[in-house]
Formats: C-alpha cells, sequence, structure tokens
C-alpha cells in the first residue's frame, strides 16, 4: 500500500527525514512512534501527497505523489492532528459539504454521512453545531469525515492527542473496527499505550532516521527486560543511589525523579534493594512498555 525507499524531506538546510524505508502493508495497522520534531508528521504530509518528497522514491498504492497526486488524494482518508472542521455549520453539514468535494452524487453523499454518523455513534448529534460538541465527539467527527470516500488508507496524525481516557478508548475501538473492514491504517503518536493498541507493526522515528522496527511485542522482548523496578528516592538523590543498585538489574535508567532497574522479576529486585538498606519513598514494579524501548534506543523520554 505504500512503499519508501530513502526517503527524504528537507526545509531549506534542515533534514527533517532523512532516508528512511518504509513497507506498509494492505490491511494492517502501521505507526510511526516518537517524540515531537522525530519526522512523524513529515512524513504524514508526504504520504498523503502533500507534501514534495526531497529525495528517495515513495509510492503510494502504486502511484507517484509527485504526478499522481489526485489520484492518490481520492483513495486515501487524512485525519490531521488537528481537528478543522467548519464551526459555521452542523455536524451532518460538515460530511456532506465534504463528501461533495470528492464529487460524490448528492443521494449517495446522504446515505454515506447517515452510516458514518452511526459508525462514530453521533447520529443524536447529526443536527448540532460543532462548538456544541465534547473534544471527543469532535475527534470522532473528524474521523469520520477522513471516511466519507471510503478510503483504501487512512492516515491518523495523533488520533487522541488530548482526550480523556475514555474518549481516547472510544476512538481505538473505532479504529479497530475499520482495520477489521479492511482498512489500513497509518497512524503516527507519542503515546505508548496507543501504539501497542494500535500498531501490528511500527517504526520508532528519532531525529529524522528509524532507529527500530517491529511488532510492539517483539520490540519490547529484542530491546528491554520482562518487568521494571521504579524506585523514587528524594529530590537529588536518584542519581547517587544508582551506582548501589547497577548490579541487580541489567541496566539502570536514571531520570531527574526516579530510578529503572530493568530486570526479569520486578518484585525480587525491589525486595534486595531492601535487604541493603535502601528506603526509596515510593516503588513501583511494572512490564516493560514501548517507552523503555525508546528510552533504550535514544537515551530520552517520548516526552522531552
Amino acid at each position: 500500500m505504500i512503499l519508501a525507499a530513502g526517503l527524504r524531506k528537507s526545509f531549506g538546510g534542515f533534514e527533517a527525514v532523512r532516508g528512511i524505508d518504509v513497507d506498509v502493508r494492505r490491511g494492517e495497522a502501521f505507526g510511526f512512534l516518537g517524540p515531537n520534531g522525530a519526522g512523524k508528521s513529515s512524513t504524514m504530509r508526504m504520504i498523503a501527497a502533500v507534501s514534495p518528497v526531497s529525495g528517495g522514491t515513495l509510492r503510494i498504492l502504486g502511484l507517484d505523489p509527485a504526478t499522481d497526486g489526485p489520484q492518490i488524494r481520492a483513495r486515501i482518508g487524512v485525519c490531521p492532528q488537528e481537528d478543522t472542521l467548519d464551526t459555521e455549520i452542523s455536524v451532518r453539514d460538515n460530511l456532506y459539504v465534504y463528501g461533495r468535494y470528492f464529487g460524490l452524487p448528492r443521494g449517495e453523499v446522504r446515505q454515506r454521512v447517515d452510516e458514518l454518523l452511526e459508525f462514530v455513534q453521533l447520529t443524536e448529534k447529526a443536527n448540532a453545531m460543532v462548538d456544541d460538541l465534547s473534544g471527543g465527539m469532535k475527534r470522532r467527527l473528524t474521523i469520520a469525515r477522513s471516511l466519507i470516500n471510503r478510503p483504501e488508507v487512512l492516515l491518523l496524525d495523533e488520533p487522541t492527542t488530548g482526550l480523556d481516557p475514555q474518549a481516547r478508548h472510544v476512538v481505538w475501538d473505532r479504529l479497530f473496527r475499520l482495520k477489521q473492514q479492511g482498512v489500513t491504517l497509518v497512524l503516527t503518536t507519542h503515546y505508548m499505550d496507543e501504539a501497542e493498541q494500535l500498531a501490528d507493526r511500527l517504526v520508532v522515528m528519532d531525529k529524522g532516521v528509524i532507529v527500530a522496527e517491529g511488532s510492539p511485542l517483539s520490540l519490547i522482548a529484542e530491546h528491554s527486560t520482562r518487568e521494571v523496578a521504579e524506585l523514587r528516592f528524594g529530590v537529588g538523590e536518584n542519581e547517587q543511589h544508582a551506582s548501589k543498585v547497577e548490579d541487580l538489574a541489567d541496566r539502570v535508567e536514571v531520570l531527574p525523579d526516579r530510578l529503572l532497574l530493568y530486570t526479569a522479576d520486578g518484585e525480587e529486585t525491589v525486595a534486595k534493594v531492601h535487604e541493603r538498606g535502601l528506603t526509596p519513598a515510593a516503588t513501583l514494579v511494572r512490564r516493560s512498555t514501548l517507552e523503555d524501548v525508546f528510552l533504550r534506543l535514544t537515551g530520552r523520554t517520548l516526552v522531552d
């Protein structure tokens, strides 16, 4: 569905995407994971055929965005990072007007609008104005709008940024249903749990390059341990305690507010810390996540 080789994007003297290779297969959910400024959105804009490629090759649905931009845009859906809804018209009309942009017949658009309102659970809000919607409803309406042309590929740039946990789960459910219907999903996110929930396969980007690729589980297995023990000491004390516990774990990361001990058995590791007479102000044992993978690969957290 998407094939990139040595893909580059430059803005003047700044190279935002520095020669990446990407292969997205039909029907999968593919994720770009990384911090702000990693090059995710620049890559998505090239895939959406709205930003020219600076170097390398890119094919979308077998087409070249440099020459086949209109044909590509007619067959994909784009859910941008910011909601760009028309606040002057109703929920229903937001979908209807957008459908007419694609040249769809009026009757077909009206039927499609009803289908999508039901799909994103906004039928009861069909005649409401956009300003009357909650953040989660606006996000679902934006997703519905991106589906009006029955796209083969749906691009989602940070699909749940700013939503509360309940609204995020509703959006995840809708996206999972789309994938079951055969729509290929390509998303960017800086939420680790979102990537783990939605992506079959993902790449981790940092500073314009891909630093790892695989399924969420395979990346965690390859680059981290099964569990992590988090230790919080007093302000300014975490670094000085690191040397006292480094032999208890496969790896120790020192963060400003805590120590991360990477180990196969977190509870056993915490017990050994206490046996040495160390008393952290707080402890937490959890399984490894994609954030731990990112910390290992880049030396910084995703929110940096």
